[in-house]
């Protein structure tokens, strides 16, 4: 699958990343992953060092997957809003809200026991009104945050101008959030897994795979077999070539990175911003002082038409970035990406697992909000295979989670209430461990 397009930002930040070896003999472990990006080195950190054989195969390179196009922006919100998760979800819709931002935090306590720094850092977030249109909903989504103890500040327009160069109708100020370099945090975990036993293998393929009772067999290209009494795919948007889920769709999206700015006065702590428009922009700042926007995504699978459409979407988001910011002069759009994108019909990520495909769960962590979902799916997997359960599995394992959808109920946007409870869901912190 051509996953990506363009010239990358985050490979040259390490530009002597670590290297591991191509597999070259038989292999058999506790646990096999599928995939060295986001997901996999996650699923990798939290599996590892637990008294589990845990061996990870990549087929290019750690981090160079969709992670190595991931914009890095760490957030508790989400594409769907706690007001309509609330409404699809009840009570679960406000607990998947509670563990993004559980998964926020940990991954900011995580940074201190890494080997590679993954340029991960506390930022607040501007969430604005991109119409006057959009202020009701916007009210809502505050009243809904405020209640039910999310960080967050409503700001008017007079707040938002004392504040930045660009005036809008209102917005949502956040703290709790935060930016990663994807592709660091990847190698970073991965590094620390391996530190705890974990085998890890890059250029290996799997080209077949066979479902025992007991156990899975897969085959790598070269022929070399590996035997796994579980398997974990977090092969991305490519696990929808091989097992097609229904409630995954997949679609295009584009990013740039500037060059290096000398001054971000006007950008109050370098905020993570973006908009109520669907689809929306959004934008970082880098370590190193740039500006990374993304958005402008294209309902399209075809890699020739979305790569074709590259040129003109470079132009499209540094214009989105100079009407934003225009004291920032002599602003380049130095590397620009298209890349393939997914996201879930009901705006939950989601463990798949399958009747078809025995002692194998599938990290789909589809959405804006990845970096986050790729913690949150992890601490449920490890869980999965180490003690059997999670209190928070019905939310994401495609099995379990469509009761979800027989609830639903209006929310009065007024008065946003405490949602019915839902029996054996959990509304207490989980562990981060």
């Amino acid at each position: 699958m051509n996953l990506k397009s363009g010239s990358l930002y985050w490979p040259t930040t390490l530009p002597n990343p670590p290297r591991y070896p191509k597999l070259d003999r038989d292999l058999t472990c506790d646990v096999l992953i599928l995939g060295a990006g986001e997901s996999g080195s996650n699923v990798a950190y939290h599996l590892a060092g637990k008294g589990l054989d845990v061996a990870v195969v990549e087929r290019r390179e750690v981090g160079m997957g969709s992670s190595a196009a991931n914009t890095g922006m760490v957030q508790y919100a989400n594409d769907k809003t706690l007001t309509s998760c609330i409404h699809s979800f009840g009570d679960a819709g406000l607990r998947f809200y509670e563990l993004c931002l559980h998964a926020v935090q940990h991954l900011l306590q995580l940074v201190q026991e890494l080997r590679i720094d993954p340029q991960v850092y506390a930022r607040p977030s501007l969430y604005y009104a991109t119409e006057a249109k959009d202020l009701p909903g916007l009210m809502a989504e505050y009243q809904a945050l405020a209640a039910h103890g999310f960080p967050a500040s409503y700001w008017d327009a007079e707040a938002i101008r004392r504040h930045f160069p660009f005036t809008k109708s209102g917005g949502i100020w956040s703290v709790g959030d935060a930016e990663a370099n994807p592709y660091r945090l990847s190698h970073a975990l991965i590094d620390h897994a391996q530190s705890r036993g974990a085998q890890i293998y890059e250029e290996t393929e799997i080209v077949g795979r066979k479902h025992l009772a007991n156990e899975v067999h897969l085959w790598t290209k070269e022929g070399h077999r590996i035997v796994a009494k579980h398997v974990v795919y977090a092969a991305g948007y490519e696990a929808q070539a091989f097992k097609r889920e229904k409630n995954a769709v997949l679609l295009s999206t584009y990013a740039i990175v500037t060059n290096p700015v000398e001054s971000l006065v006007g950008w109050p702590d370098r905020a993570l911003i973006w908009e109520t428009a669907r689809p929306y922009l959004y934008m970082r700042t880098s370590a190193d002082g740039r500006i990374i926007m993304g958005g402008l995504d294209e309902p399209t699978t075809d890699a020739t038409k979305r790569d074709s459409m590259l040129p003109r979407k470079t132009e499209q988001l540094l214009l989105a970035v100079q009407k934003l910011f225009p004291q920032i002069t002599e602003l380049r759009a130095e590397y620009a990406w298209s890349a393939s994108f997914g996201d879930m019909h009901d705006g939950l990520p989601m463990i798949g697992r399958y009747e078809e495909f025995p002692h194998t769960l599938f990290v789909l962590g589809y959405g804006g909000n990845g970096t986050v979902y790729s913690v949150i799916l992890a601490q449920i997997i490890r869980d999965l295979i180490i003690k059997g359960s999670h209190p928070d599995q019905n939310l994401f394992l495609s099995d379990e989670r469509p009761y979800l959808h027989e609830w639903s109920r209006p929310l009065d946007p007024t008065l946003p209430g405490v949602p019915p409870t839902l029996p054996g869901l959990q509304t207490s912190s989980p562990e981060w461990s």
